[in-house]
């Protein structure tokens, strides 16, 4: 066995600001999306499914809110901007981007994560910082992260801001988008919190203390 630094401190401190930050982000922009929840899954006049019905309101609070959702999302704004700006710069000056963006295998080789993860392929995958499927899940919560100012500076400037409203198909086109990526920030911490659960507590600790345990006789290990 052996220790393997795998984590650098700035991208550790992001990862665990970023965490509190976005699910803040998600909160308050509940309680704004409760003002006009107009969202639904429809077949013809027939609603299959309703984003958010009544009780979900009452359960967790989310109700009668408008101007303290507002308040908070838009401070939490300015702080989600700086730490994946700070996170993004880092990557590209530090060099840490090349473990991060997918390669162009990446789609066959992130297919073979997946079946792994089903306990369909019993092949080892080989160790790398991170494998197919983490390259490009990760890239894209970038990619989101950036669509995601932009749509929010749309609708909450669509005046000011009328080119990028327009750029982006109108405020309610915006708004829409707004929403599917937050939709997708659940999807993705739902999915990333059982990964983690399911790899064990090797794994967490190597966000914690940077530093990873691994077997000294496995092959293309693929770190710093």
């Amino acid at each position: 066995m052996k220790i393997i630094k795998k984590h650098h401190t700035v991208i550790r401190w992001n990862h665990w600001i970023n965490f509190p930050i976005l699910a803040s982000m998600i909160w308050s922009g509940m309680l704004i999306y409760w003002s006009n929840d107009v969202y639904k899954i429809s077949l013809g006049n027939k609603v299959l499914f309703k984003f958010f019905p009544d009780w979900f309101y009452t359960t967790f609070n989310l109700s009668q809110r408008l101007a303290e959702g507002m308040a908070w999302h838009f401070f939490l704004m300015w702080l989600f901007a700086i730490n994946g700006f700070v996170y993004v710069a880092y990557s590209l000056i530090s060099g840490e981007w090349r473990y991060l963006v997918p390669h162009k295998h990446a789609l066959k080789h992130a297919f073979a994560v997946v079946l792994h993860d089903l306990g369909i392929n019993k092949n080892p995958l080989p160790e790398r910082k991170f494998n197919a499927a983490q390259q490009i899940t990760y890239t894209g919560i970038i990619i989101m992260g950036f669509f995601s100012l932009l749509t929010g500076l749309a609708i909450y400037k669509p005046i000011q801001l009328s080119w990028l409203t327009s750029f982006l198909g109108g405020y309610e086109a915006a708004r829409l988008e707004h929403f599917i990526l937050t939709m997708g920030y659940v999807a993705f911490f739902v999915i990333h919190i059982s990964q983690v659960i399911r790899s064990g507590w090797n794994n967490v600790r190597s966000m914690i203390t940077g530093y990873e345990v691994v077997n000294k006789d496995k092959k293309g290990y693929e770190y710093d």
